[in-house]
């Protein structure tokens, strides 16, 4: 518990229980009674996109934002470790280049940044609708990884992708 009696818990099997992906990643999940939850997720989860695989897999990855970040309820706010949004963004127009839901976010994020404001928090219901590697069982983003019908694959193609963007 913490001030005030708000509850406090390390989302269990979230990926810092070991090394994953970038250093000891640690995912903290927060709420207050009758609020929306909030995420911490450092190094794993970005806003339009997630970390490199220093020490983990595609198949650790895949996990960590599908299985168990993707399963926190939808009005879940993801707070990340860095300000990479538009960069992400722009990658994420490459992979589904016809997406309304990335160009709107991309624009935005434009715009707060050029006003000097953050564009963090974004939900987890947003990530599913713009971010690339939480929506790697998506045909399309599976298309542009060439990897159709392996989601784990489309993880893998498209950080490599996004590696050298």
């Amino acid at each position: 518990m913490c001030a005030n009696n708000n509850s406090f818990s390390a989302a269990e099997n979230l990926p810092g229980d070991r090394h994953f992906c970038h250093r000891f990643v640690l995912c903290v999940y927060v709420q207050s009674e009758g609020e929306p939850g909030a995420v911490f997720t450092g190094d794993t989860l970005f806003v339009a996109g997630c970390g490199r695989f220093f020490e983990g897999s595609a198949t650790d990855m895949y996990r960590a934002l599908i299985d168990v970040l993707g399963a926190l309820p939808p009005n879940t706010q993801v707070y990340c470790g860095h300000e990479y949004t538009v960069k992400n963004l722009q990658f994420a127009k490459k992979v589904e280049p016809q997406s309304k839901a990335v160009a709107d976010k991309l624009s935005w994020a434009v715009a707060q940044r050029d006003k000097g404001q953050p564009t963090v928090p974004s939900t987890i219901a947003e990530e599913f609708t713009f971010n690339p590697f939480m929506r790697v069982r998506e045909s399309s983003v599976q298309s542009h990884a060439g990897k159709v019908g392996d989601a784990v694959g489309t993880m893998s193609a498209i950080r490599a992708k996004k590696d050298v963007f």
